[in-house]
């Protein structure tokens, strides 16, 4: 075993005496639980048993023979005990748990609802979905992934829920990973992707147990890693990525109100930048008359062209955003800030960007803020860019030629076999009363027909509601 580690300084032994019979228990120091292992097997041995698993407190106890399958499970926390004159190792699990307490997520904050998330142990989290899903239909499936990290994963769906097919593309897509490491989502996504080059997103990454849960209700799967916090669920659609737990803690009206505005803000972020740039290239005819003079008087002091304009405001926007993540909270707040205003009022008092693309920068990027998905949001920042170059080079036509094509490929984009751009394309009138807007909950009656579920109903329709008093 000491050559199988290649005489690693935290591989120890423990030697002990056993009914007379010498033994030795091999375990890696820097993985175990030494209080837990005295708890579980030393503190028994003087028990008076007859045999040695009897002293072993475990559950998960396994008797293993060959010596070149105890060593992964020693990486694994588990120790093996071995004993004079028995040709099995008995194998059981001690290793340490070191995790932050459950907490709120700081990306998917929520004014109303459940303030819990997900955490970096695997156990902790599952424990999270059994809590709220108390239904022997609830499965389970546990992956090994990665040669050389050994990364366990597991598979959750409801068995009569979920349909079978996509439970199989799932299973079939992980089992053909095959790299020596993975040590979280994002790898695990980029392999299970049906069209790694599309900039948009083809799983949603959560880590609320709630929304985990609402997911598996409707028949979908959920993917979970050991050491992250982070659940994939699929199949999704686009619409998905602008719902939030807040729509269905609210009134349906306050909810629809605040998903339009979510949409409407897709809008914003990607065809404002390439609207000024359009309009000040090519169509100045159609601002109003009013503001000819303001705009023409701020434009026409810039050096260069609005698309140069627009790409040097766009990039220093990034580089703001990128810093104030990258650095400490406090710091990073007081860049994003002062960083913005400074930058700002210099660049029009040079005469480098007009005061209207100032404005512009700052709706858009606050427009991008207000997506609830990082994943979807990082995609409009991206996705902008194309609209702007064909805006620069053929006008309004440009956009519009841009704009076909970003609607032919979430048309054609598949989740798993299901319709990306469910519920619009293919249209399905049932599904929209869960998508642009929040219907009642009692006319939200089926669940998605996109993930095809095993079962189709939430709730029976009732024939009539009863009348407070009768």
């Amino acid at each position: 075993m000491q050559e199988a580690f290649h005489f690693s300084d935290d591989v120890k032994k423990r030697e002990f005496l056993f009914n007379e019979r010498k033994g030795v228990c091999l375990f890696l120091e820097t993985v175990i639980d030494d209080e837990r292992l005295d708890k579980m097997f030393f503190d028994h041995l003087q028990s008076g048993e007859d045999e040695i698993k009897t002293c072993i407190h475990a559950s998960d106890l396994k008797m293993m023979r060959l010596l070149n399958k105890v060593s992964p499970e020693l990486n694994q926390g588990k120790v093996a005990v071995f004993l004079e004159g028995d040709s099995e190792a008995y194998v059981f699990d001690v290793r340490k748990t070191s995790e932050r307490t459950i907490e709120e997520p700081e990306n998917e904050k929520v004014v109303r609802g459940a303030h819990d998330g997900f955490v970096e142990g695997l156990m902790t989290n599952l424990f999270l979905l059994r809590k709220r899903v108390k239904n022997q239909d609830l499965v389970i499936k546990y992956h090994t992934l990665g040669q050389e990290t050994e990364t366990k994963l597991a598979v959750v769906y409801i068995e009569s829920m979920a349909n079978p097919k996509i439970i199989q593309a799932v299973e079939d897509k992980l089992q053909s990973i095959s790299s020596d490491m993975v040590f979280s989502p994002g790898y695990v996504e980029e392999f299970l992707e049906n069209e790694q080059l599309s900039p948009f997103p083809q799983m949603l990454n959560t880590e609320r147990p709630d929304r985990t849960m609402a997911n598996l209700l409707d028949g979908r799967v959920a993917i979970l890693t050991d050491g992250d916090p982070t659940a994939l669920v699929c199949p999704v659609s686009f619409f998905a990525f602008y719902q939030s737990p807040d729509d269905y803690n609210s009134r349906f009206i306050v909810g629809s109100f605040y998903r339009i505005l979510r949409m409407i803000s897709f809008f914003i972020a990607i065809f404002v930048p390439a609207i000024y740039i359009a309009t000040v290239s090519f169509h100045f005819e159609v601002i109003p008359a009013d503001l000819v003079l303001p705009v023409k008087s701020s434009v026409e002091r810039i050096p260069y062209p609005p698309i140069v304009e627009a790409i040097l405001m766009e990039l220093t926007i990034e580089l703001i955003r990128e810093a104030g993540i990258r650095l400490p909270s406090p710091i990073g707040q007081t860049i994003g800030i002062v960083g913005g205003l400074v930058i700002g009022d210099a660049v029009v008092q040079a005469g480098l960007v007009s005061n209207i693309m100032i404005i512009v920068v700052a709706i858009t990027a606050i427009a991008s803020f207000v997506v609830p998905s990082f994943e979807m949001s990082s995609t409009l920042r991206v996705v902008r860019f194309p609209f702007m170059f064909a805006a620069a080079s053929f006008g309004y036509f440009g956009i519009m030629f841009c704009f076909t094509l970003l609607l032919i490929h979430l048309c054609k984009l598949e989740s798993f076999g299901s319709p990306y751009f469910a519920p619009v394309a293919p249209l399905t009138w049932q599904d929209l009363k869960d998508s642009f807007i929040r219907a009642p909950l009692e006319k939200m009656n089926e669940r998605p027909r996109a993930t095809r579920p095993l079962n189709k109903f939430r709730q029976r329709v009732r024939k009539g509601r009863r009348k407070n008093g009768e």
